[in-house]
């Protein structure tokens, strides 16, 4: 059977710097009835649980590790038995989340991840986190950018451990050299295309955020 994406949209708040804002974040669900990985665990198990269904869970993974993409991973992880995966460098925000408890397993740049006999490829993508990562999966023509790009853009850099000139590096190297056919798949949001946002290049470094 061909992999496919399932998408769900769980709401709550996302923290730092001592502010909170309320938020709606996608999760996104790749594999075939058999098996999948879990892209991000915002906030409701049950939810992703939901999306999820009856199929083995190969693994969870986080785009980045602010609370509003990782706070229900553990939970997730124990009730699919499924290992929790983060870039090393975002461990520093993980820790403000999950303090005393190690995520499963780390991910790295050019790591493959195969499910329902589909590759999932890691792209280190920093600047709205260290850690920040996004997957792409060419048989899908398909990447979950989590919030490094957006429809519109980037992602935010104006809080600790983000910064734009990174970001905007990451996204122009790693991303927009993707076919531009390629489907952007967000953490917040509405999908886009690269070849939709790679023309805007020049009015983000503009406008400088």
């Amino acid at each position: 059977m061909t992999a496919r994406v399932d998408h769900a949209v769980t709401s709550g708040t996302f923290s730092l710097d001592g502010q909170t804002f309320d938020v709606d974040n996608n999760v996104w669900v790749v594999g075939d009835d058999a098996e999948c990985v879990v892209v991000d665990a915002p906030h409701d198990v049950d939810a992703i649980r939901r999306t999820v269904g009856d199929r083995r869970v190969v693994a969870i993974l986080a785009t980045h590790a602010h609370d509003d993409h990782v706070r229900v991973a553990p939970g997730l992880a124990r009730a699919t038995g499924a290992p929790v995966l983060l870039h090393p460098a975002d461990r520093v925000l993980w820790d403000l989340v999950h303090p005393g408890l190690d995520p499963d397993g780390e991910l790295a740049d050019g790591q493959e991840i195969t499910v329902a006999g589909t590759t999932l490829r890691v792209l280190h993508t920093p600047g709205h986190s260290p850690g920040a990562c996004s997957f792409h999966a060419p048989a899908l023509g398909a990447v979950f950018t989590g919030d490094t790009l957006f429809a519109g853009g980037p992602g935010a850099t104006g809080r600790s451990y983000s910064d734009f000139a990174t970001i905007v590096e990451s996204i122009r190297t790693r991303l927009l050299t993707l076919p531009p056919e390629t489907v952007v798949h967000t953490g917040h949001g509405a999908d886009t295309t690269v070849g939709a946002e790679a023309p805007h290049l020049p009015e983000w470094l503009a406008r400088g955020h």
